[in-house]
């Protein structure tokens, strides 16, 4: 279910200037394809200047969201890996993002659960951290 969630949403090696820039990047193809709005993408960034780098989940690793009324059309996810690490107001430095969108409060509870098992995987992170190939991903999230 995962892979569907992101096929054809992953960036990698892309350059940032920044963590707002990463932020917008990772983005980018939710925002193409029409899962997100512009305003969901300033309010991702305004929320991590407002509460903090909370979309850190794991070192080197942001889940960038918002809450669905900020702008969530429908539920989907895209990934970036960038080149360098980004970092964030707390000095910590973030280089894999996967960008959520959720249509509502409950869309992406499975997805979530699914992830948490990637996460949890150090090997399959050290794999994602280290990805040169989309289809390298792809292999991680199906």
């Amino acid at each position: 279910m995962l892979i569907e969630m992101i096929e054809n949403r992953i960036q990698l090696q892309k350059k940032a200037g920044g963590w707002e820039e990463a932020i917008t990047l990772a983005m980018q193809p939710l925002l193409h394809e029409g899962f997100i709005t512009r305003q969901y993408i300033d309010k991702t960034i305004e929320s991590v200047i407002k509460n903090g780098p909370y979309i850190i989940l794991l070192p080197g690793f942001a889940m960038p969201h918002t809450r669905p009324e900020n702008g969530a059309v429908k539920t989907g996810m895209a990934f970036l890996n960038l080149k360098e690490p980004v970092t964030f107001p707390d000095g910590s430095q973030v280089s894999v993002l996967l960008a959520l969108a959720a249509k509502d409060s409950d869309a992406h509870l499975d997805t979530m659960s699914e992830l948490t098992d990637i996460l949890m995987d150090d090997d399959l992170m050290e794999r994602m951290f280290c990805a040169k190939k989309t289809e390298d991903i792809a292999e991680i999230f199906k």
